[in-house]
């Protein structure tokens, strides 16, 4: 049985693998797929959700590994649920805009079309390609929404929207940090309002995630471990720990939403998280979920009781022990780096 409203305001009963809401299981694209269509149906009624739906058809191929070229997703912290978690925000997102805007300030369906395409392989630059001599598609970090552009390059015309490839391959940068916001390039503002939607949805997804706090200790530090994050070696083989640990890395997040993630939200993206906002009588569940993960990780740093951490949500990967052989090759690295 779904939580009730009042006890998923409440922070509990949420199941680790559903929305903010406890309504959608974000780790299945066709229960993302339908949720997204239901929005659009009523945000656009008269329009076709064709297009959307053979989107959502190659996300599943892709990262089951079924797309040919692409050995699937194999990343912990970036899995199938982050992407289908952030594609469902989105949604909502252009959605409650439409809903509140006026007339002349409407994105359309076509853009908001693109955006959730956007959302939906916005890391597919995480995603190996067969031959690839990287060992877990973490190691792409640096680089990884440069590759997700080249992704949409290629899939937005198969999509018939050739048109929007550029646009959207500019979009996704949103999410990233290789270009700095302010020199993505966009001739439309409201191409950029779908970019600082699509950024606003992938940080709000992941940081109001159930389980955010076991998923960074467990998981995003050892991505970071394997990308060269975590401990940076420079050309004179000199060592810069950033993160010495997965604790270390929960201990620097109160300072990355403060001084980075927060930023971005109220500034650079202009708080679009709000335009969740209408779909929900004004509350917005995601920034309340935010909220209730940043005050348990502030208890746990009071009482230095790292126990009160003990979620073990499922990972959605295409490998059969993903905990055991990704944590075998973080292993590897660190031992290689303390030599």
């Amino acid at each position: 049985m779904a939580a009730t409203p009042h006890a998923v305001a409440a922070g509990i009963l949420r199941r680790s693998d559903y929305d903010v809401t406890d309504t959608v299981r974000v780790s299945d694209p066709a229960a993302v797929r339908d949720a997204v269509e239901a929005l659009f149906t009523a945000a656009w009624p008269a329009a076709s959700f064709d297009t959307l739906w053979l989107a959502f058809h190659d996300f599943r191929r892709l990262f089951r590994g079924q797309l040919e070229g692409y050995v699937g997703c194999d990343t912990l912290y970036h899995d199938t649920q982050h992407s289908l978690d952030v594609t469902l925000a989105m949604a909502r997102l252009l959605a409650g805009y439409e809903q509140s805007c006026d007339a002349t300030d409407r994105l359309g369906h076509e853009r908001a079309v693109m955006g959730v395409i956007c959302a939906l392989f916005h890391d597919a630059g995480y995603i190996r390609r067969t031959g690839e001599s990287a060992g877990n598609g973490a190691e792409f970090t640096g680089r990884h929404v440069s590759r997700s552009a080249g992704f949409l390059a290629w899939l937005l015309p198969r999509l018939g929207l050739a048109e929007l490839a550029p646009i959207a391959c500019q979009v996704v940068h949103f999410t990233g940090y290789e270009v700095p916001l302010d020199e993505i390039e966009l001739d439309d503002p409201k191409d950029s309002l779908v970019g600082y939607l699509l950024g606003t949805a992938d940080l709000m997804a992941q940081m109001a995630d159930r389980c955010y706090l076991e998923k960074c200790r467990d998981r995003l530090y050892g991505e970071f471990v394997l990308a060269g994050v975590a401990i940076a070696v420079g050309d004179q083989g000199q060592r810069t720990v950033k993160y010495a640990s997965g604790t270390d890395l929960l201990r620097q997040t109160l300072d990355f939403w403060e001084l980075a993630a927060r930023s971005r939200l109220e500034k650079s993206f202009n708080e679009a998280y709000r335009y969740v906002e209408p779909l929900y009588g004004g509350r917005n569940p995601y920034m309340e979920s935010i909220a209730r993960n940043l005050a348990h990780l502030r208890a746990v740093l009071a009482s230095g009781d790292w126990t009160r951490l003990r979620r073990q949500p499922p990972v959605f990967t295409v490998l059969p022990r993903p905990m055991e052989s990704v944590g075998a090759l973080v292993s590897r690295r660190l031992a290689g780096l303390t030599v």
